[in-house]
């Protein structure tokens, strides 16, 4: 019986899987991009800059995300602003996670010895180069295990977009499930396939940990 309840739920999972992965990229891309801002603010010297980025990540840092998913789909438009619930799922997680992000960014770019700053000034080297070509790519390497931690957090968290009616893996299974009454089929799928998506995540992310880390001692 499972089995059978199995093969005839698993087409409509997947499809739910795939938007929970197209969900998940699109947070992810755009949690980084805000976030590498909202860290280069925090660490400018510009004191406007600074606090406006401590404050902004503090607010979302302290709002629940199903909140901010639910004032962006459900408040949003009755100021006059339109998103789809995909766009509204993606835009809530990418916003909440770009906090986790920022402080992962600056964490890695105040790891970096001030001498090597110093070093890269002395041989003329502008602000920007500076931080492109010595700070970053080391503040990367620094921040990698959580900046991967976050990624396997967001694909778990993108199961809260179900909640403003995102067609992804758990909404699926909740529309499934109270049409069938197959809870434990069901949701035993459900946590199979996440574990499916975020457990090769894992494994890829630990072997670039590595490989970067030896790369790092060379």
């Amino acid at each position: 019986m499972f089995i059978q309840n199995a093969l005839d739920f698993l087409p409509i999972l997947l499809k739910g899987a795939v938007v929970t992965v197209e969900i998940t990229f699109c947070a992810f891309v755009l949690s980084t991009l805000l976030g590498l801002v909202l860290a280069l603010m925090r660490v400018s010297s510009n004191k406007v800059l600074s606090n406006a980025a401590a404050t902004f990540i503090n607010v979302i840092r302290g709002l629940p995300i199903i909140v901010q998913l639910f004032y962006i789909y459900f408040v949003l438009p009755d100021l006059g602003v339109q998103l789809s619930a995909f766009q509204a799922g993606f835009i809530g997680l990418g916003v909440a996670y770009s906090a986790y992000q920022a402080e992962n960014f600056r964490a890695g770019i105040q790891a970096i010895d001030h001498g090597q700053i110093e070093a890269a000034q002395s041989i003329g080297m502008r602000n920007a180069l500076i931080m492109r070509r010595v700070i970053l790519p080391q503040a990367f390497r620094i921040a990698l295990p959580p900046y991967g931690n976050t990624l396997v957090m967001m694909l778990k968290d993108s199961s809260l977009a179900s909640t403003i009616t995102v067609a992804e893996m758990t909404r699926a299974g909740q529309l499934i499930a109270s049409s069938t009454f197959q809870n434990m089929t069901v949701f035993t799928l459900v946590a199979l396939l996440y574990l499916a998506l975020s457990l090769p995540l894992v494994y890829g992310l630990r072997r670039l940990e590595r490989r970067l880390a030896q790369k790092g001692k060379r």
